[in-house]
């Protein structure tokens, strides 16, 4: 595959993302099957024009490290770190140095700053007009449901 056979697509801006802060992304992109997939990724921000990206899932047992609390980072800000059970992961290269899954890393995706742009590369994804609206097969009624709360 030469470089210009590589997919890049553009996922949001640099300035989307404040330096030192993360985001996450829930993707759909290509399976081998031809098939969308759920592809969820969290971008890092670690300096002005630089940032990191791995698949939002603990290797221990898949779970986003977002779950729960909704934040990535331990408490002072340091190391990546799993809701779920506490795993603790560093920013720069994805190891997790602390946890259930000590000595397994995070999967990396790879991204370049382009122009303004934080691009995703080398992973098809489902481009937007192509996904379905997920209510396209639902008739006109609307389900409603109260919750006792």
């Amino acid at each position: 595959m030469s470089a210009e056979d590589i997919e890049v697509y553009a996922i949001c801006e640099v300035d989307d993302i404040d330096p030192g802060e993360a985001k996450a992304f829930n993707l759909s992109r290509v399976g081998e099957d031809g098939a969308a997939r759920p592809f969820r990724i969290l971008v890092v921000r670690t300096g002005a024009r630089e940032v990191v990206g791995y698949v939002n899932a603990c290797p221990h047992q898949g779970t986003w490290l977002n779950v729960g609390s909704g934040e990535f980072f331990n408490k002072d800000g340091t190391l990546l770190r799993c809701g779920r059970h506490g795993a603790l992961f560093d920013i720069e290269s994805g190891a997790c140095t602390e946890g259930p899954c000590k000595d397994q890393s995070l999967e990396p995706i790879a991204l370049a700053v382009v122009g303004d742009d934080v691009c995703l590369c080398g992973v098809t994804l489902v481009e937007e007009e192509d996904r379905p609206f997920p209510y396209d097969e639902l008739d006109d009624t609307m389900e409603i449901m109260i919750s006792p709360d």
